[in-house]
């Protein structure tokens, strides 16, 4: 596995416990050059459970076009994997440095088209909304947004990167604004 510190959980609906009916799978992406987060999460039954989280890395030294290659193909495999039914993706926050800014777009580009590419449907929070829809505070820090993940999801204080955290925030977001989401 290429994917570096990726977990999954047991119980999942590749250990063949089938489809229920109101079961909804989201990836949640937070996207970077350097490190990319993910975080499949589980709707069912009316609560959440932690699918599988990890990060695609990437070293600072490697040409762009080759980081953007390796989180597009890590990004189609995870879909391949998990057939997620939804993907949610953390939009480019507001940065004095136009230049990572630019360079999270592209990490961002990649994310988005490997799930159109196999026709999932996309949407996008700011930041700010996922720590609202998460923590209830749209400025909490990375600390209490992962806190808050930890309490949702019953993790039980289970070590996570900011990336990961991050990116399973997204995808709660999205499973708490689901009903009245727009696709991107």
């Amino acid at each position: 596995m290429s994917i570096e510190g990726g977990h999954a959980v047991e119980g999942g609906p590749e250990d063949g416990g089938g489809p229920v009916s109101d079961r909804v799978l989201v990836l949640g992406i937070d996207p970077g050059t350097i490190v990319t987060g993910f975080g499949l999460v589980e709707k069912c039954d009316g609560g959440m459970r932690l699918v599988a989280v990890g990060h695609v890395k990437n070293s600072s030294r490697t040409p762009l076009p080759e980081r953007l290659r390796k989180v597009h193909a890590e990004t189609v495999r995870l879909i391949e994997l998990h057939r997620p039914d939804e993907v949610a993706v953390e939009n480019v926050f507001q940065s004095k440095n136009v230049k990572s800014a630019l360079k999270l777009g592209h990490a961002r580009g990649v994310a988005l088209l490997a799930a159109a590419q196999d026709s999932r449907p996309i949407f996008e929070y700011d930041p700010r909304e996922v720590k609202q829809s998460v923590v209830g505070n749209g400025g909490a820090t990375k600390q209490q947004v992962a806190s808050m993940v930890d309490r949702l999801l019953e993790l039980g204080g289970r070590d996570m990167l900011e990336d990961e955290s991050d990116a399973v925030a997204v995808a709660i977001c999205h499973l708490h604004k689901r009903n009245g989401a727009q696709v991107a």
